[in-house]
């Protein structure tokens, strides 16, 4: 299991994030069966690296369920991924010996790759916006990592990350970490002892979360595992709906001045937009207000789930229709995330 560019086909030979033959971007495909232990099913990694994960519960309302994935060591799901990627390059690293990683993030990846990091060894560079919350701040900063502010768009803060030395531990980029959101499939399928869920909803930004549970579902099917794909809600607010507008055929405006309560979700060029297209064929992708996410939120704390805004998209998006048969939410960060 190698890292190939998605358009030539042409394998990575160091840790670029994209493919010097092309400009493409990686991606990383399981070629084998689904396996039970866990950590097999990522051959690539020989070491993992261990900061307390869990299984992260379900809790059920009849047909309705919350996968509860903000119970992780740094309180989002963005754990998974960061999990997958330090450990792949802490053992690249003593072949090639590198020191610094640098990462741009809004906050929940910076914070991921800040902690994973640090246990690592690495001296972590984490390029945010200018505007991320203080106490997304403070958390990256705990960890050890270097904070750099950029202004302005997500886009500046990549370009960034990107200029400065050192590897480029991109969470979007790099496919070991979208990679290891495949784990949240795995868990999905045994909690539900093999009977998946009608529909699980998502929050969407960058696409890592959608395309790592996408490609970890259809990698159950392929092996047999599961006899269909569940259908996959793909949630975004309406002030940044590149995969929305797309899917709906409307405009979208990625230069439009975003103002939202959602500030994990502002992804508004998202590179891999076209696998983003592919992962919600067969499912769905809603837009909800700031007025539907602020009252989701709210609703989900009435019933002992604090969650950040960005999380809280997904019960917003629930509300707004009737879907027949199961459905899971995940959940993907605390509430403390947007604690002022």
């Amino acid at each position: 299991m190698q890292a190939a560019c998605m358009d030539c086909g042409s394998k990575r030979k160091n840790l670029e994030h994209r493919c010097v033959e092309c400009g493409g971007l990686f991606e990383l495909l399981p070629d084998f069966k689904y396996m039970e232990r866990m950590e097999s099913n990522f051959p690539y990694i020989s070491e993992w690296l261990s900061i307390g994960e869990v299984v992260t519960p379900i809790v059920s309302r009849g047909d309705l369920s919350f996968k509860l994935d903000y119970f992780s060591p740094t309180y989002s799901y963005k754990d998974r991924g960061a999990r997958s990627l330090l450990s792949y390059l802490r053992t690249e690293s003593r072949k090639s010996g590198f020191h610094s990683i640098n990462e741009d993030s809004s906050g929940n990846a910076g914070a991921a790759i800040s902690a994973y990091g640090s246990v690592s060894g690495f001296n972590v560079n984490i390029f945010v916006p200018e505007r991320t919350s203080h106490a997304k701040i403070g958390q990256i900063a705990s960890y050890g990592a270097n904070i750099v502010k950029v202004p302005g768009s997500r886009e500046d803060v990549q370009a960034a990350a990107e200029r400065a030395e050192g590897v480029y531990a991109s969470h979007v980029l790099m496919p070991e970490f979208r990679d290891g959101i495949r784990t949240l499939s795995y868990e999905i399928f045994k909690q539900y002892s093999g009977d998946i869920p009608d529909h699980v909803f998502v929050p969407v930004s960058a696409g890592t979360l959608l395309l790592g549970l996408y490609s970890g579902f259809k990698h159950l099917l392929e092996s047999n595992e599961i006899k269909r794909m569940p259908g996959i809600v793909a949630v975004q607010t309406e002030q940044v709906s590149p995969l929305c507008s797309r899917k709906s055929g409307t405009d979208f405006n990625p230069d439009r001045k975003v103002d939202s309560v959602a500030d994990a979700l502002v992804s508004m060029k998202p590179p891999l937009i076209v696998n983003m297209m592919e992962a919600v064929r067969e499912g769905s992708c809603i837009t909800v207000s700031e007025e539907e996410i602020i009252s989701a939120r709210k609703d989900l704390s009435g019933i002992g789930m604090y969650v950040e805004y960005s999380s809280a998209t997904v019960y917003a998006a629930y509300k707004k229709k009737n879907f027949e048969g199961k459905s899971l939410l995940v959940l993907t960060g605390n509430g403390l995330k947007n604690v002022p």
